[in-house]
């Protein structure tokens, strides 16, 4: 029986992928934050262990000695400056951490969720073999994904088996943050505008299923972009408006418009201490089209690319649904 050790579990991929491993035999442990409540992953089947993520020496002791593969999903999304000393010590420091747990521990091979962000913001089509100018990228998040990753690409030099796996979009079933959000608006007709950019949207299915793929066939020390259909954010909400059988706007949003809501977003956080739902940073992210090549996770990793959009959106909805997230259909 092949062992895992999962980082994010909790998370939407994390809970994809830990369910998937235990589906497929794996023994799991999953790390906890001190104080996060397990049951439910024990009751999945998973060993619960507590650390926290940033500090190697208790990570290392949780770790199970020889593990096969170190899968490590957690992450800091947040677009908004006044989290970046916490997401530097999240993204940074507890991917150091995991890698030198890993070193110690003689991990077969550590598997790192990294993001499509590490590229940085690029002019051009974005794939595995163009540099990243991410390094003094203005947007935290960007930064501190490429920073993440040369923390495993030093432990990759000191002799520790690693590929890195860079999600585009990932929509599914699970999804309580990401485009949840603007399909709990649109449900609720209060979806103010469609900004102007575009990406690609993969299913969490798939991408599970990649990190499963990149432990047993990706080559070691190599990136993998997993990109799935492209398409633009009004094309998303329309789509998400056809499933619900709600209104969707039929045109983009200035990106002069939206630029002054984030700008006035974060003011009203500074008394509530929530992150605004516009930011300079996650304007400067929705309001651009993003190209890139996903062909190598395709071909090395049989990474399913294709999954329709409305496929994917449909399973969200129906999750949501069911979890009452949504007005009956």
């Amino acid at each position: 029986m092949p062992s895992a050790f999962i980082t994010g579990a909790r998370g939407f991929l994390g809970g994809h992928l830990a369910r998937l491993l235990v589906e497929q035999g794996w023994e799991v442990t999953a790390l906890l934050r001190p104080g996060s409540d397990g049951q439910a992953l024990r009751e999945a089947g998973l060993k619960v262990v507590h650390a926290p993520l940033n500090n190697a020496t208790e990570l290392t002791l949780v770790m199970p000695p020889a593990v096969d593969a170190v899968f490590h999903v957690a992450g800091n999304t947040s677009l908004w400056r006044r989290r970046r000393d916490q997401q530097y010590q999240d993204n940074v420091m507890g991917t150091r951490a995991v890698v030198t747990a890993a070193l110690r521990n003689q991990a077969g091979r550590l598997i790192h969720t990294s993001s499509i962000s590490a590229w940085g913001q690029q002019d051009g089509i974005i794939h595995e073999e163009i540099p990243s100018n991410a390094a003094s990228d203005w947007i935290g998040y960007n930064r501190t994904k490429y920073l993440a990753e040369e923390e495993v690409r030093d432990g990759a030099r000191q002799s520790l088996s690693t590929v890195i796996l860079n999600p585009c979009a990932i929509i599914g079933a699970g999804d309580t943050h990401n485009w949840s959000q603007m399909i709990s608006l649109i449900d609720q007709r209060r979806l103010p505008g469609v900004p102007p950019g575009g990406g690609n949207f993969g299913a969490v299915e798939e991408v599970a299923r990649a990190h499963l793929a990149a432990w047993e066939a990706g080559r070691d020390g190599h990136n993998y972009i997993l990109a799935g259909v492209e398409a633009s954010f009004l094309e998303l909400a329309q789509t998400i408006g056809r499933l619900l059988g709600r209104p969707a706007p039929r045109k983009v949003t200035p990106r002069w418009a939206l630029g002054l809501l984030g700008q006035l977003s974060p003011i009203a956080a500074r008394f509530t201490g929530d992150e605004p739902r516009l930011t300079p940073e996650k304007v400067a992210l929705i309001s651009t089209r993003s190209r890139v090549s996903g062909a190598k996770a395709v071909q090395e990793l049989g990474f399913d690319d294709q999954v329709p959009l409305e496929v994917m959106l449909r399973r969200c909805i129906d999750w949501m649904r069911a979890e009452g997230m949504l007005s009956a259909a």
